[in-house]
């Protein structure tokens, strides 16, 4: 994707089945675990850059030694860091005396060694950027059963009134982060739990316990599916969550909508989590069949004992699993994803055709960013697709026609795709060094072409995710792409126009800063019909104090104004900027909502392209976005 998009985040875990000295003997590294965590982070690093966490509970230790450990850090190369002072202590020994010490010496030395880790990688949001910030969050205790570390992928749309609710319980909470509401909301209910238990450890068999002996009782008869159902009654929003719990309990949550994803997988010696499928099953090398979609609605519940649970804790609503996340934040080299994103690219194939005037001999294909290559394949496959049929309508004419001399059916078969590397983005290009006249001219140069792949004449090609603000387009890549003068060029997005807010776990909630509301707003305006703006505020006001459950999405009456390919020709202007000194033309292709449907038939989490949402709490966030906008505060968070 051209514009760079945030707030996905991820999460990986990792819970041994068997004894820390069972590794330290059986596989000679009592390290296994942590390095597990270690790898299933790298393979998710495109979830966050702007820091992570770590965070263990280590099992049996002494009283005065610590069981519950957290590292976080928001500085650059993020997961490096926490993992050069993770395994720091291996310096201090060799390979003998590393064998020879015992679990607990080696949890001392180690200090995030434990039984159950749990890991997070975060792209920083309205909260802030700084390592206090990432996850995972602690709520401490210095009673194992009410220690709590939180970390997950969500938003959730209502935190303000789980917030409040929070101060109707009694509670004065610090912050009021989405995060930090979940924490303390689970830990309120975590701690109803006990006092739940403590009242009747009176009865049957826990009759005369105290003391030590009661605290042990209560933690081994937490019931984690009761907490959650309580804890998580009133979340709006799309989440995977994980919580682990001091004495060794655990839980991963999914939302009911299954919005968010999340994966786990059993082995014989762990039991694992991440929010994608290929990191577990490239981690762990097995295959991705034997890698299980946590249910919508449910919670895999983990016991210090051992036992494995899958409970639900809220009545599973219509599937919309985000279909962001297949066209582009997770990475590419999910089977099935993969599959996907090729489809993507061939169903462009009809809309592309009709530009591809003076022929497809005349026409190069590329790619921007990095991200889309999998799609332009897709394209690419879908137009050679295309031209052998052709091809092969012609000669049989010729045939039929007596004309089918080897001259003729070479140039039958003559013309062919031409799909070129045109484009390259600088990675290590920093735009952020210096004030913003002097910025705008870097931006212009994180990407760089090709020379010599595009011809005088041509028409250029370049398939992107994407396109959601428009301003890398129009600051670097149409001025980038004409260096190389071709006489059109096509933007090809391989998903349909970003045209309403999301708010369950990606970065664009300001509805005034999409290129395609931009564009619908100046077709309105062209075509006389600036009133609907009007219309929709006044109909926006009249709902916002109204249950989200009763809110209807009123920005369609915008949309409703003008039909894709009048949108597409909009967004072209759009991102043609007035100094631009190139003269030829300049096209925006979309993939249309049946072709994404179609390349994605599972995953029907599209409220950002047709503003059908998932909960109530979305439309809530539509409508504030908009009388946002009206206010003239585009840049403003709409929850």
């Amino acid at each position: 994707m051209s514009d760079p998009l945030t707030h996905e985040c991820g999460v990986a875990f990792v819970r041994l089945k068997k004894p820390i000295e069972w590794f330290q003997k059986e596989l000679g590294d009592p390290l296994w675990g942590l390095r597990k965590l270690y790898l299933l982070m790298e393979k998710q690093h495109n979830r966050g850059q702007d820091g992570a966490g770590i965070a263990c509970v280590k099992f049996d230790m002494p009283a005065g030694d610590s069981f519950l450990e957290r590292e976080r850090t928001a500085k650059r190369n993020p997961i490096e860091r926490l993992f050069d002072g993770a395994l720091a202590p291996l310096d201090r020994f060799t390979p003998a005396q590393l064998q020879s010490q015992s679990p607990t010496e080696l949890k001392r030395n180690f200090k995030m060694l434990g039984e159950v880790l749990l890991g997070h990688l975060r792209y920083g949001t309205s909260s802030g950027r700084t390592s206090s910030m990432c996850h995972p969050y602690l709520r401490q205790s210095n009673s194992e059963s009410r220690c709590l570390a939180i970390a997950g992928n969500f938003n959730l749309t209502n935190a303000p009134d789980l917030f409040a609710q929070l101060v109707e319980y009694g509670l004065h909470p610090i912050g009021d982060s989405d995060t930090g509401v979940v924490l303390e909301k689970i830990g309120y209910f975590l701690d109803r739990e006990h006092a739940h238990l403590e009242s009747a450890m009176g009865e049957g068999s826990f009759v005369n316990l105290e003391g030590r002996a009661l605290a042990q009782a209560v933690s081994q008869e937490l019931n984690l599916g009761r907490m959650l159902r309580r804890a998580t009654s009133r979340f709006d929003g799309g989440y995977v969550f994980v919580g682990m719990i001091g004495n060794g309990d655990a839980f991963i949550c999914r939302d009911p909508a299954g919005i968010r994803p999340g994966y786990y997988l059993e082995t014989e010696e762990a039991f694992a989590v991440a929010s994608e499928r290929a990191a577990l099953s490239t981690v762990f090398d097995v295959a991705p069949e034997s890698i299980h979609a946590i249910p919508p609605g449910h919670a895999v519940c983990l016991k210090r004992d051992g036992t494995m649970t899958i409970e639900q804790f809220a009545e599973p609503l219509p599937l919309r699993q985000c279909t962001f996340e297949r066209i582009y934040f997770s990475r590419g080299n999910d089977p099935a994803i993969y599959r996907e994103r090729k489809q993507l690219g061939r169903n462009l194939v009809p809309r592309i055709l009709p530009l591809l005037t003076d022929g497809i001999e005349r026409t190069v294909i590329g790619f921007i960013p990095n991200t889309s290559e999998t799609s332009y394949m897709g394209l690419v496959e879908g137009l050679e697709e295309h031209q052998r049929a052709q091809a092969g309508e012609t000669i049989n004419a010729l045939i039929a026609a007596g004309k089918a001399t080897p001259d003729a059916v070479r140039a039958a078969l003559g013309g062919r795709v031409r799909a070129e590397k045109v484009a390259h983005k600088d990675q290590r290009l920093r735009t952020f060094i210096t004030h913003d006249a002097a910025r705008n001219d870097l931006v212009r140069h994180i990407y760089d072409v090709t020379r010599g792949t595009v011809d005088p004449g041509d028409t250029l090609i370049a398939v992107d995710d994407s396109i959601v603000r428009g301003t890398t387009l129009r600051e670097s890549i149409i001025t980038m792409l004409t260096r190389l003068a071709p006489k059109r060029i096509v933007i090809a997005s391989a998903s349909p126009p970003i045209m309403y807010p999301d708010c369950y776990g990606i970065d664009m909630s300001q509805l005034g800063r999409f290129i395609a509301f931009e564009a619908a707003v100046g077709l309105a305006r062209d075509g006389g019909n600036a009133s609907v703006l009007d219309e929709i505020e006044a109909k926006c006001r009249e709902q916002q104090h109204a249950p989200p459950e009763s809110m209807r999405n009123y920005v369609s009456l915008l949309y409703g104004l003008s039909t894709l390919d009048q949108l597409s020709a909009k967004v072209s202007e759009l991102i043609r900027t007035p100094s631009l000194t190139w003269k030829g033309d300049l096209f925006v292709v979309y993939q249309d909502v049946n072709g994404l449907r179609s390349a994605m038939p599972e995953h029907t989490g599209d409220w950002y392209f047709t503003g059908e949402y998932p909960t109530p709490g979305g439309y809530k966030v539509l409508n504030t976005a908009y009388l946002n906008w009206r206010r003239g505060e585009s840049s403003k968070r709409a929850y």
